[in-house]
């Protein structure tokens, strides 16, 4: 008896997207080793912790597809190419993935939305929440590294920012999560 619940144009779009994450990873994980490699040891365990995250995300989709009944394809992940050249350009980096992941998690969204599958619409509302956390997250990097001096930070204000960024939850503030009392 089939047991699939998904069609082979979610499926396919799941498992790209799975191996999205997978990259996502590896790119996280890469920039920490560099940042580590350069000094820059709190900055290395907040991108460690992200690249934890991603791949967390990859098995969400993994898991899903499985329950789902679809088959699940591992895919080769590409490299995680240039490493930065600077803090400032590391952020800038992170906010590019993000905001791309973004845009493919939109893309099933609305495939999941023109075929009626109301399971994988629900499904990717947690993607779509956690995509509007990563996309402040990267913005609020960028805006510490920018009062830092940005592509033109100094070493003392590096050191400030490397030392807060171990200390920086993971999650970000949402708009929609601001009060008066609590903006």
């Amino acid at each position: 008896m089939e047991t699939n619940r998904l069609s082979s144009t979610l499926t396919a779009a799941l498992n790209a997207q799975m191996t999205n994450e997978a990259h996502n990873s590896q790119i996280y994980l890469a920039y920490a080793a560099w940042a580590s490699e350069k000094g820059y040891g709190g900055i290395a365990n907040f991108l460690f912790r992200h690249a934890n995250e991603e791949r967390n995300h990859m098995m969400k989709f993994l898991e899903y597809i499985l329950k789902r009944g679809a088959k699940v394809i591992i895919t080769e992940i590409p490299g995680s190419g240039v490493d930065p050249t600077s803090v400032n350009d590391c952020f800038e980096k992170v906010f590019k993935y993000e905001v791309q992941n973004t845009t493919s998690i939109y893309n099933i969204v609305n495939m999941s939305m023109a075929e009626k599958d109301w399971a994988t619409w629900n499904f990717l509302q947690w993607f779509v929440k956690e995509q509007t956390e990563e996309e402040t997250m990267a913005m609020d990097l960028l805006d510490k590294i920018k009062v830092a001096g940005g592509p033109d930070a100094k070493d003392d204000a590096l050191f400030a920012l490397n030392n807060e960024l171990a200390k920086t939850p993971d999650d970000a503030i949402l708009a929609q999560d601001v009060t008066v009392e609590k903006p």
